[in-house]
């Protein structure tokens, strides 16, 4: 087996294990969203400033995995958006839930471009990654949708941003089982040689 067939097994391997991290601490976000954060704004808050905060970290940690922050700019510069996201909800809190989800929409809007990015660029390397592409190109456009509805009258609360985590958590989800579907078929004919 060649030396860059055993480097993009073990890359496919870790992005198993990262998105199955990543639609696991989703879903758990979308669940609480759901029901307990609804009605306690503290954990609602929490949970806002979290979301952001938890994609820059797991877009470093996946960067490092995968050759360093300055050979992944599009991570680079998501991990980047996330951390300024993370705060700007935090000081948005403090203004309205209209201005909270302004804020989320931008950061869709962008973060989706730059996952999209990723998704490309990983493309060559591991496959796959066409849910991924999908869930870019979804979170661009919910990221506007987001805006529009941030300008309107309508009550906002954190229920209003779970459907956007929730369909990241399914994208994470299909993008993990898809590599995983991909690993067995990959070695059932070895397995017959």
């Amino acid at each position: 087996m060649s030396a860059q067939m055993n480097r993009a097994q073990s890359s496919n391997g870790w992005l198993k294990s990262y998105y199955y991290l990543r639609f696991a601490v989703s879903a758990a976000w979308v669940a609480a969203a759901f029901t307990v954060a609804g009605t306690i704004p503290a954990l609602a808050a929490i949970m806002l400033v979290a979301y952001p905060a938890w994609d820059a970290l797991a877009n470093y940690v996946d960067a490092q995995r995968s050759g360093g922050l300055g050979r992944n700019r599009s991570q680079l510069l998501n991990f980047v958006v996330s951390i300024i996201t993370a705060i700007a909800v935090a000081i948005a809190l403090g203004h309205s839930m209209n201005a909270v989800l302004a804020v989320y929409g931008v950061w869709a809007v962008v973060s989706g471009a730059f996952q999209l990015l990723t998704a490309l660029r990983r493309w060559k390397t591991n496959g796959a990654q066409w849910a991924m592409i999908l869930s870019g190109a979804q979170s661009a456009l919910a990221g506007l949708f987001f805006v529009k509805m941030a300008g309107g009258a309508e009550a906002i609360g954190i229920a209003n941003v779970a459907p956007y985590a929730a369909f990241g958590a399914f994208y994470f989800l299909v993008s993990a089982v898809w590599l995983s579907v991909s690993d067995i078929l990959r070695k059932s004919p070895q397995a017959v040689r």
